[in-house]
């Protein structure tokens, strides 16, 4: 035993080694990673719950030189063909699975979030927030939020309004990673304060990691933790507290991050591992061992390892990727979940948006037991989705 140990640790450092070489990053994770594999809490002998929630940088705008045609074209191909696969799988609760589409501010277009409304309609997904930005400042990033939380209620019946605060909850994604100015030379954020930022104007949770091998990947890897901003320092979030059963809310925000890891399966030159990233894209599939590797990372709120939290990436309007995400790949995928994963027995499995993740972490945190789909709606209630303006236009 003391043997195998001792091996497995020398080809980590050969493979952190060379992956620092090939300028991969991994300093900046393996060390918490490697810690939690070594403490990570087992889980009891009994039926394990999986969330699993698929999130998206949709980006209609994507790539240069995009015609208005082809933005259309992209929505209108998810419209159409998300649902014809979708709704061939439901999990143990009957819900389909669900995408949620974080959508950019900067590339707003009425007529676009009409058919992605429509989608919601049919509880084949959420609305969530979304932004690339560069060289800004707290008090615009403050007006920007703001303004589009507003923009997407009344337009879409996105989003529920605080009643203590007034404001609309959502939750975020951070365009290029660059969370609370994450990169170290400073581009595509410029906002030290972010986490205070979001945090006032209604956001609950970040949903943007994991971001390996990008330099701007926190120490904390397969986590679900608080983070508590630093208004003068960038990357407040490299550290945090966990979420714990029976803690409360602590800091700024919520980071809910998904599997980071080694995936010896998938080896570079036939020696180096791959880095598990949760990205899903044509160059790297949605793969039964990755969904087991996924499953294996146990993120999970500290005391209830019961509950599972898979959170998975895409970028889905690039055409490349639109075959993996709408058709085969994703089906198989959806069919090995259910039938691996949701037997009853073993594992119930549980397709949620974003916000309803974060709701049965905050159930978790609270110590609440039963089945998560009684927590859905726990803290942060469904969006009232509907083409308001549209709506309103026909009338007059």
């Amino acid at each position: 035993m003391i043997l195998m140990l001792f091996i497995t640790f020398v080809l980590l450092l050969f493979t952190l080694f060379a992956l620092i070489v090939q300028k991969k990053q991994m300093h900046l994770w393996l060390p918490h990673y490697l810690k939690r594999k070594l403490t990570l809490e087992k889980a009891p002998n009994k039926t394990k719950h999986i969330m699993f929630c698929f999130v998206d940088h949709y980006e209609p705008m994507w790539g240069k030189n995009i015609s208005y045609e082809q933005e259309c074209a992209r929505v209108k191909r998810w419209h159409e063909d998300y649902p014809k696969t979708a709704k061939k799988f439901k999990d143990a609760d009957g819900c389909h699975p669900k995408h949620t589409f974080f959508y950019p501010e900067e590339e707003y277009r009425q007529e676009h979030l009409d058919k992605i409304t429509d989608l919601c309609q049919q509880g084949l997904g959420e609305i969530e927030i979304h932004l690339h930005h560069d060289n800004d400042t707290s008090d615009n990033l403050r007006s920007t939020l703001e303004q589009f939380t507003e923009t997407l209620h009344q337009n879409h019946g996105v989003f529920v309004r605080n009643k203590s605060t007034g404001k609309l909850q959502y939750n975020f994604i951070h365009g290029n990673w660059c969370l609370d100015n994450s990169r170290p030379d400073g581009k595509w954020c410029g906002v030290n304060d972010e986490l205070i930022v979001l945090k006032e104007t209604g956001c609950y949770a970040d949903f943007t990691f994991p971001s390996a091998p990008s330099d701007t990947q926190p120490a904390f890897a397969n986590e679900i933790y608080y983070a508590k901003d630093d208004p003068i320092k960038p990357k407040s979030h490299n550290t945090g507290q966990k979420v714990v059963v029976g803690g409360s809310d602590w800091g700024d925000m919520m980071l809910i991050t998904g599997p980071l890891g080694l995936n010896w399966k998938h080896r570079k030159k036939g020696v180096f591992p791959q880095i598990e990233n949760s990205d899903i894209r044509k160059s790297m599939p949605p793969t039964k061992d990755r969904v087991d590797l996924w499953v294996d990372t146990a993120i999970s709120v500290k005391g209830k390892p019961d509950w599972l939290f898979i959170k998975i990436h895409t970028h889905g309007t690039q055409e490349q990727d639109m075959d993996t995400l709408l058709g085969q790949p994703f089906e198989e995928m959806n069919q090995y979940l259910v039938d691996k994963y949701n037997d009853g027995e073993n594992y119930s499995l549980h397709f949620v948006s974003s916000r309803e993740m974060f709701n049965i972490v905050k159930a978790a945190e609270k110590g609440e037991i039963g089945t998560p789909n009684a927590f859905r709606d726990y803290v942060i209630p469904a969006s009232q989705y509907q083409n308001i303006s549209t709506k309103k236009e026909s009338v007059d």
